[in-house]
């Protein structure tokens, strides 16, 4: 038999009849092998310094049994019963929780209350720098762990059927008492730290004690079972402290190991560890829950926190000196006491909180979710598999005779490739609300489908429709979302949008003049819109688009409206396809010029209100320009990739081109504008998922003029390594100039952006100075 990691034989004073067990749990646990009779294995695991818990085996079947310890306990401690209660409440919502399987109250049969859940197999960390672990793994470890923390705060108890589960408001107050009350049972030295710590605690009591939601009381990554491959929570063991409370306490409880004191076990080399830093734990924890990452009242929290630790670390020595406790090394305990309510009170005295950790790549800067990583990899998995494969095919087929009927007809592999993508989950990533990543998540997916150009519409991912989806989502209605959205997202059907208009300077918005005329119950709308991209696309079925109302508004942002317009309405003409830098855009649906004559659309169909036009823009423009941004990036990715091929491949004048130092610069200096372009679109990112789009404005000014002009850098580059060839039809390099220089238009022309970066610069200026005075 092969024994069970982390386990010991039963010790003496934990022993009980393993006979009356195993026929107990033959006659009531449904499964449970009744042959070989007599063959149960009991093994008691080290850890656990409250109810004794042991792995049963019988056959191939393995269990976990957790108990009340025998002897003298203190008061409203080891409540074996509501772990099982718990955990049962949380299997059955999905929770990574072992099966809870049977429960005992009847003391005749081992001695004490027990109960019986499933054994999960995977791996268990009682190291917390992981030393043995991947810099890449440890990090994405404790980002699933954190995540689950969330998760769980996340739950409505009464949802769950935990009704009464919790004492209801006063649980900050009530933890303070009944932590201040277990430590003074089982204090055997005065301890002036402590003394302290405790009237701090009383005397700085949150205003706002009302907070019910469901609470682990001891969460931490050791409590936590892994898969044995990937960075990814099976189990959530100990729930013993659980309860109804305050959120804040469990994670500051997690992130207590961050402030630990050196004369304890400490993190050993957690700042040249790859672990995510405090301030990025919290970021990722209230991503997960869409909640901000100011945080009142976090020093109680910490100090809370430090001070359960030192009344539990007493309780544990306590069990020592009667002879009934769970640890090994339990009689260590009672020097753990002092340093950590130090700890306890240095924090409680601290306004803000930062770490020395220091990221030192990409990775660490804008981390990454579990999920996130995950996604990553499905999607550069499928890349490889089935979309670079069919590259070639798909050029080709678009290289065909223009004057072809077909010309805008989607070739079949696409209609596949979606259907295999959806199948796999890797549908509409681009979503928050429905993928569950944050914007740095998805900007580096987006990087990789950038390196192909059907890529993105293969996941739902792709221009035009991504950014009316976005715009839908955050400000349709229901009828609207129902009638537009979801067969967008279902990729029934494809959209495009008409805002820039060829009479007037459209790099100035408020110029636009398409007009917008209320006629009873219906708009009636009047104008040309040209760079509708996607208007050709035969499944194109609906426009939405930015037209002007008369209003009384003195502000002139106040005078422009978004409405939707559906193709097939009289009045609605698609007047001719507009070339760029002579390429017809075939594969994306063109980019149209459409005349609106005499348009009417119901009422129904404008978007939010009269006046909110430029309001919705700003809006949605964040997020996408992070994903054009990112995209092009990965186009940039690919050009290098082609030049440094053909300068390993060509010779000149006796040598390899990239042994010509001019050519070796290029090399460098596109790799250097590649990683500079990222990193910035990578801040710009985060800083939505952290802040929101309106306060990452300058930032996402920043990367809109600098993520093209370093594309176009490489292109550039790498169309003059391969000479002739790259203005050619034989190397997308070409089309890719031609694509990515219209980023330097679209969404704003570069100078409109420099423009918005230094208006934000100066404030930003001015307000450091006014706070210096």
């Amino acid at each position: 038999m092969v024994v069970e990691p982390d386990t010991t034989e039963v010790r003496k004073q934990h022993r009980f009849d393993q006979r009356a067990l195993e026929k107990y749990l033959y006659q009531q646990l449904p499964g449970f092998p009744l042959q070989p009779p007599g063959a149960l294995t009991i093994r008691q695991y080290s850890s656990g310094q409250s109810n004794p818990t042991f792995y049963l085996q019988k056959g191939a079947r393995a269990y976990v049994l957790r108990k009340k310890p025998h002897g003298p306990l203190l008061p409203r401690a080891h409540k074996v019963d509501r772990e099982y209660r718990v955990q049962k409440a949380l299997f059955s919502a999905g929770f990574p929780v072992p099966e809870p399987l049977l429960y005992c109250s009847d003391v005749s049969v081992i001695g004490t209350e027990f109960y019986v859940m499933g054994h999960v197999q995977g791996r268990i960390f009682r190291d917390l720098s992981l030393p043995k672990i991947s810099p890449a793994e440890r990090s994405a470890l404790y980002i699933a762990m954190i995540e689950t923390l969330a998760k769980l705060h996340s739950f409505n108890v009464n949802l769950l059927g935990l009704q009464g589960y919790g004492r209801g408001p006063g649980y900050c107050r009530r933890q303070v008492s009944t932590w201040k009350k277990q430590y003074e049972a089982t204090a055997h030295v005065d301890i002036p730290a402590m003394n302290q710590l405790t009237e701090w605690l009383v005397n700085n009591l949150p205003t706002q004690d009302n907070e019910e939601n469901l609470t682990h009381g001891d969460f931490r990554i050791d409590n936590v079972v892994f898969h044995s491959t990937e960075a990814r929570v099976l189990a959530v063991l100990d729930w013993e402290l659980s309860t109804t409370g305050h959120p804040l306490a469990d994670l500051a409880y997690t992130a207590s190991a961050w402030f630990w004191p050196d004369t304890i076990k400490p993190l050993s080399q957690k700042s040249s560890l790859r672990i995510p830093s405090f301030e990025e734990l919290i970021s990722i924890y209230c991503r997960c829950r869409g909640i901000t990452t100011v945080l009142p009242n976090l020093n109680f929290f910490l100090a809370l926190s430090y001070f359960k630790v030192a009344a539990i670390a007493q309780g544990v020595y306590a069990r020592y000196l009667l002879g009934n406790s769970s640890a090994e090394n339990s009689y260590e305990f009672a020097d753990m006491v002092k340093p950590l309510a130090e700890t306890g009170l240095q924090l409680s005295e601290r306004t803000s909180f930062t770490t020395e950790t220091q990221p030192s790549n990409i990775g660490e800067l804008f981390q990454q979710s579990r999920k996130g990583q995950e996604v990553l990899l499905k999607v550069k998995q499928f890349m490889k598999e089935h979309v670079f494969p069919v590259e070639k095919e798909m050029v080709e087929y678009y290289a065909r005779d223009e004057d072809s009927l077909d010309k805008w007809k989607k070739p079949k592999v696409i209609k596949k490739l979606k259907e295999m993508a959806k199948a796999e989950g890797l549908w509409n990533l681009f979503l928050p609300a429905i993928s569950g990543l944050s914007q740095v998540d998805y900007a580096l997916i987006a990087e990789e489908t950038g390196k192909c150009f059907f890529a993105p519409e293969v996941f739902n991912c792709h221009a035009p429709d991504t950014g009316n989806m976005e715009v839908l989502h955050m400000y349709g209605t229901e009828e609207q979302k129902k009638e537009w959205l979801e067969p967008l997202l279902q990729g029934e059907i494809s959209s495009c949008f008409c805002m820039t208009e060829p009479d007037v300077a459209s790099s100035d918005a408020t110029n636009m003049e398409c007009s917008l005329q209320p006629d009873g119950d219906s708009y009636i709308i009047n104008g040309k819109k040209w760079w509708s991209s996607g208007a050709g696309n035969s499944n194109c079925k609906f426009a939405i688009v930015m037209v002007k109302n008369k209003s009384s508004s003195t502000s002139r942002y106040r005078h422009h409206s978004m409405i939707i317009v559906p193709l097939d309405t009289p009045g609605v003409k698609l007047i001719r396809p507009l070339s760029v830098f002579g390429y017809l855009d075939y594969f994306h649906g063109g980019h149209f010029e459409v005349h609106f004559n005499e348009v009417r659309v119901p009422i129904s169909y404008l978007i939010l209100g009269e006046g909110r036009g430029f309001e919705i823009a700003q809006g949605k423009l964040g997020p996408g320009r992070i994903h054009h941004c990112m995209r092009s990036i990965g186009a940039a990715e690919s050009a290098l990739r082609i030049m440094c091929e053909r300068a390993a491949q060509r010779v000149t004048f006796g040598k390899k081109l990239y042994q010509h130092e001019v050519v070796a610069h290029w090399i460098a200096e596109c790799r250097i504008a590649i990683e500079q372009a990222r990193l910035l679109t990578l801040k710009a990112a985060s800083k939505i998922d952290t802040v929101g789009s309106a306060r990452a404005r300058k930032e996402i000014a920043m990367i809109k003029v600098v993520a093209p002009r370093a594309v176009l850098k490489v292109v550039d580059y790498a169309i003059q390594v391969c000479g002739g060839a790259g203005v050619s039809q034989d190397f997308p390099l070409a089309q890719t100039f031609a694509f990515i220089r219209t980023l330097r238009i679209a969404d704003g022309p570069d100078e409109v952006h420099l423009s918005a970066i230094a208006k934000l610069e100066l404030l930003d200026q001015a307000k450091q100075l006014s706070a210096k005075m």
